[in-house]
């Protein structure tokens, strides 16, 4: 397994688990991060922390991995089955993306994300 890998696998199921702490320990102290439900970006640990916890005041998400794919730009492209909930379990989305990430220092960096239709290759990802 690769280390941006086991790295990831460790992320996802610290998130599906709500460790926040876990999870934030494994990005970089200014990770850029897509705020997929209000839109833009959020910058640097706390802004994720907020993030989430405002997410999970509203939305059950869950995010299993599929399949991982490296890249050599140092990119990671994770195939992600996504499940949203709302608080009282009824489905509000079941899908795939992906998850493009930038891992630096064996830390993620940076995660976009994509529909389903649109998957690039792992070293060009835009």
């Amino acid at each position: 397994m690769s280390a941006n890998r086991e790295l990831l696998t460790i992320a996802y199921e610290a998130f599906n688990a709500r460790d926040i702490d876990a999870v934030l320990a494994l990005m970089h102290p200014d990770v850029d991060w897509p705020n997929g439900m209000e839109g833009g970006r959020v910058i640097g640990r706390d802004n994720v922390r907020g993030y989430w916890r405002r997410q999970w005041e509203l939305l059950d998400p869950r995010v299993e991995p599929i399949h991982f794919e490296d890249g050599s730009s140092g990119r990671t492209i994770v195939e992600v089955h996504q499940v949203i909930r709302d608080l009282a379990g009824n489905p509000l989305a079941d899908q795939t993306v992906h998850h493009v990430y930038s891992i630096r220092d064996g830390l993620i960096e940076r995660m976009d994300i994509l529909n389903s239709e649109t998957k690039p290759n792992a070293a060009h990802p835009d």
